[in-house]
């Protein structure tokens, strides 16, 4: 499992998503890849990213299990990815 963090570049939540990420790394033991949606608009439309930041956890599929969008405070974002 993976988790797909979908964002964009002009995005301040986006930014503050990351450095909350950033800070709470050693606590984070799934693998987050970072999907630009301008840059990658194919696999925004796929899972039907409406709406930046979004995480999407999928299986080794590429399966969506969960998701969820909008701003995570440490503790919510943990709790999505465990």
């Amino acid at each position: 499992m993976k988790a797909l963090k979908f964002y964009a570049t002009w995005c301040e939540p986006c930014k503050m998503l990351s450095k909350i990420i950033e800070g709470v790394g050693d606590k984070i033991t799934m693998p987050i890849e970072d999907i630009d949606i301008e840059q990658n608009m194919e696999l925004a439309q796929k899972y039907s990213i409406r709406g930046v930041p979004a995480l999407v956890i999928v299986d080794e599929n590429g399966t969506e299990i969960k998701r969820q969008s909008g701003m995570l405070m440490e503790d919510k974002l943990l709790e999505f990815l465990s």
